[in-house]
């Protein structure tokens, strides 16, 4: 190099050259990093949704509504989800229309992604979004069909049946929420998201979908004797154990929450399923290390899907100019 190109050469200043720029630049690659990380296990399956427009759209249910509280929170509904899937399981019909109908047993991430659009898109996607998610999931309904092991016909799309997947999922998302979240729910703020989500079951096809707390429990208790263990059952739950994480350094993080999935079971259903055997020391593990790892989880999700949902409502103020 000349001594006339090393005058006019004047280095590219770095942006965390400084100790403050540096701990920034730092700590936004982490936070990147981790969020990439979490998104990877609910994102790349399905419809790819945009949550920030139309601008004012509220979606079926607005921020306001309880639906948006309870699934806002990634870990609590990463938890809930574990655990809705081993409860629906345990219906024979139920678990009979996924086994011969799901990739499940080759491609359970993209089980968990489908489920996780489908409840994020519903929630805080515009109405247009949510509107064609339930119309495209009905449809795929009415192409599920066959014989259980024990020989009664089922159809994906059988109202009842639709009713035990949907209370599976809320009741496990609610107990997530009770526990990671807000323990100190009112009962009447319970009853509101139960009834908020029994909408979307009516227009999946679902009927006599409980509202309320009480009633949620009520068909949980009535429901029992319906449920069975089987070989079947098991192996799914075996899968979620080793579901692959999407980098060793999440292997943690996803037995973390495959226990904590487990503990979040009623007692009856850990007992059909053979988790009794380790429950205390279960408890023990994955409720403080759930609560370790939540405030880390919400740090780096700082762009997730409900905050842009919430841009995307509040656009409409900038749009007609009040305020």
């Amino acid at each position: 190099m000349s001594h006339e190109t090393r005058q006019h050469h004047t280095p590219r200043r770095q942006p965390h050259r400084s100790p403050a720029g540096f701990a920034r630049w730092l700590t936004g690659k982490l936070r990147s990093r981790l969020a990439a990380g979490v998104t990877h296990l609910t994102t790349g399956s399905g419809p790819t949704l945009d949550y920030s427009s139309p601008p004012g759209d509220p979606g079926l249910f607005g921020p306001d509504s309880m639906c948006w509280k309870v699934h806002a929170d990634f870990t609590s509904m990463m938890t809930g989800g574990i655990s809705a899937l081993m409860l629906q399981a345990l219906h024979p019909l139920a678990l009979a229309a996924v086994w011969d109908h799901s990739t499940f047993r080759t491609d359970i991430l993209g089980r968990l992604r489908r489920t996780a659009t489908f409840i994020a898109g519903t929630t805080f996607g515009s109405r247009h979004d949510a509107l064609a998610l339930i119309e495209r999931v009905r449809r795929i309904h009415l192409g599920v069909s066959g014989m259980a092991p024990d020989g009664r016909p089922y159809r994906a799309s059988e109202p009842a049946l639709l009713t035990w997947v949907h209370v599976a999922e809320v009741s496990s998302f609610m107990t997530a929420h009770l526990r990671y979240v807000n323990p100190a729910l009112p009962v009447e703020a319970q009853d509101r998201y139960f009834a908020e989500t029994a909408r979307i079951a009516h227009m999946l096809g679902a009927s006599d979908v409980p509202r309320s707390r009480a009633k949620i429990d009520a068909y949980l208790l009535a429901m029992q004797p319906e449920l069975i263990a089987s070989e079947r059952t098991r192996e799914l739950v075996g899968i979620l154990t080793n579901a692959p994480a999407p980098s060793a350094a999440m292997r943690p993080a996803g037995a973390l929450m495959f226990n904590a999935g487990v503990d979040l079971l009623p007692d009856w259903a850990q007992t059909m399923l053979g988790f009794e055997r380790h429950a205390l020391i279960r408890r023990a593990v994955a409720r403080p290390g759930v609560r370790l790892v939540a405030p880390v989880i919400r740090w780096a999700l700082v762009n997730g899907v409900s905050k842009r949902a919430l841009r995307r409502v509040a656009a409409t103020s900038d749009a007609d100019g009040s305020c």
